[in-house]
């Protein structure tokens, strides 16, 4: 599909008459968008809330931070598996019956890590959140197509920004949550506080979200899709050694390169025969505002899971701070987030927020290069900030482009690649913050991790503002 390089007409015309947009709009109640919103705050909640449990568990099995680092990882790899997969599985087999499995995996995965008497049953259940909660989001945007394509008008803005509200609110909330449950109950209540949250929203899903039309007959523009089990199954064994080679990059298996090579050329050679492809590259290729999206989305969240990682565990091994106390210091980071989350949701620009954000990501990597043992509190409180800040414009911005950009019939897919951009980028800030510190977070790690997030803050700046599609807009 062909699609021009600059925000089309359709998104603009929406935001055309901001009073009817604000207004109650049939269809789209608030009983439809409760559980979606609730099941699509569970992935990015657990990405980040359990950074103020991630020492704990470590002194609780006797191992160290590049140990506790596959906690992080292992959701990630099956969080980037997992969002395009199931988003296609959504557009295909619908997606309110995707969006119920995966609250179920969910719940057995809390399960799990809350009785979990070892190390590697705390990875399991690491692994089933991540499947589980990864069919929230793409699922979500699908339903809300499908209820679009029920009532004959577009999803109004208000209600895709409660949606990307809910997701970028709980990752925001996520390390001071984390810090209060270690703090008051102990680490396992970060796998614990799963259950209810998914118990609620499944039984909230199976009164209120509709049964899924008949795929091909919901809409002209949904037409019935192909599966593609083989390039479904190439992306997941490319992707998966390509994420092993990341994890250990202290120790890089160079020879993970070729495997991967020939994967991914199987996978192109495949997607490009395929008249129904799991990943369309002709489109990607042609649609290069979207493939500039997801390359900028990327970075931004390795540099933004550096600082969610990487300085809380700073801030509890070189400072010394409680669980409890370092999620007090992340505070501020998290009200930064929500409430820019909020005004990018508001906002009718992309361009402007962006480019904001990115000098932000910058300086507040600059920040961190001049933190020690003996920096003042406020200080500490200001580098939060500085990340808080583009964490809640980078999220709404770049889900605002997709929607623009990606074609109407595939946005669970694309929404789902979204999310695996974001994830990759994390991986990679796990590996850089194992790399870093090793055993023990200290001052010459957190300097290195500075060093680099600068770096690609000043390549995301350039991206930002040389991106020609984002030209027109403030």
């Amino acid at each position: 599909m062909n699609r021009p390089d600059a925000l089309p007409a359709a998104p603009v015309r929406q935001h055309a008459d901001p009073d009817r947009e604000a207004a109650p709009v049939p269809g789209f109640s608030a009983r439809l968008t409760a559980p979606l919103l609730l099941g699509s705050l569970l992935n990015p909640l657990n990405t980040t809330m359990i950074s103020t449990a991630l020492v704990a568990i470590g002194h609780h099995f006797g191992i160290g931070a590049a140990d506790t680092a596959w906690l992080i990882s292992v959701l990630y790899l099956a969080s980037a598996v997992a969002q395009p997969v199931l988003g296609r599985l959504a557009d295909v087999l619908g997606p309110r019956r995707v969006f119920l499995a995966g609250l179920v995996v969910v719940i057995a995965s809390g399960v799990v890590g809350t009785v979990a008497p070892d190390f590697g049953w705390l990875i399991v259940s690491r692994l089933l959140l991540g499947i589980g909660t990864s069919a929230a989001y793409p699922a979500a945007m699908a339903v809300l197509r499908d209820e679009s394509a029920r009532i004959g008008r577009v999803t109004p803005r208000p209600v895709l920004a409660r949606l990307s509200f809910a997701a970028l609110g709980s990752a925001a909330v996520g390390p001071t949550l984390g810090g209060l449950l270690v703090m008051l109950v102990g680490w396992r209540g970060i796998f614990a506080v799963n259950v209810p949250v998914a118990l609620v929203a499944l039984g909230a899903a199976l009164l209120w979200i509709p049964a899924d039309p008949p795929r091909g007959r919901a809409a002209d523009s949904a037409p019935r899709l192909g599966l593609d089990p083989l390039g479904i199954g190439l992306f997941t064994t490319a992707l998966t050694v390509l994420v092993f080679f990341l994890l250990d990059l202290a120790h890089p298996m160079w020879w993970l390169l070729a495997p991967f090579a020939l994967l991914a050329g199987a996978l192109a050679w495949w997607q490009l025969r395929r008249p129904e492809p799991f990943i369309d590259l002709r489109m990607l290729a042609e649609n290069a505002a979207l493939s500039r999206t997801y390359l900028r989305h990327g970075i931004s969240y390795l540099l933004i899971y550096v600082v969610m990682y990487g300085y809380t565990q700073w801030l509890e091994e070189a400072r010394g701070y409680s669980s409890g106390h370092t999620g007090l210091l992340m505070l501020p980071m998290s009200v930064a987030a929500l409430v820019c989350s909020l005004l990018g949701a508001r906002t009718k620009g992309i361009r402007g927020p962006l480019t904001l954000a990115c000098v932000l990501l910058t300086a507040g990597a600059g920040l961190l290069f001049f933190l020690s043992g003996d920096t003042p509190v406020a200080v500490l409180l200001l580098a939060g900030a500085c990340f808080g800040i583009p964490q809640g414009l980078i999220g709404t911005s770049n889900q605002a482009a997709v929607q623009a950009y990606a074609p109407p019939e595939s946005i669970g897919s694309a929404a789902g690649l979204q999310r695996t951009a974001q994830y990759i980028g994390a991986i990679t800030a796990s590996s850089l913050i194992a790399l870093a510190y090793g055993q023990s977070a200290g001052d010459h790690g957190l300097h290195l991790m500075a060093g680099v997030a600068a770096v690609l803050g000043a390549l995301l700046i350039v991206l930002t503002v040389t991106d020609r599609a984002l030209r027109g807009r403030t």
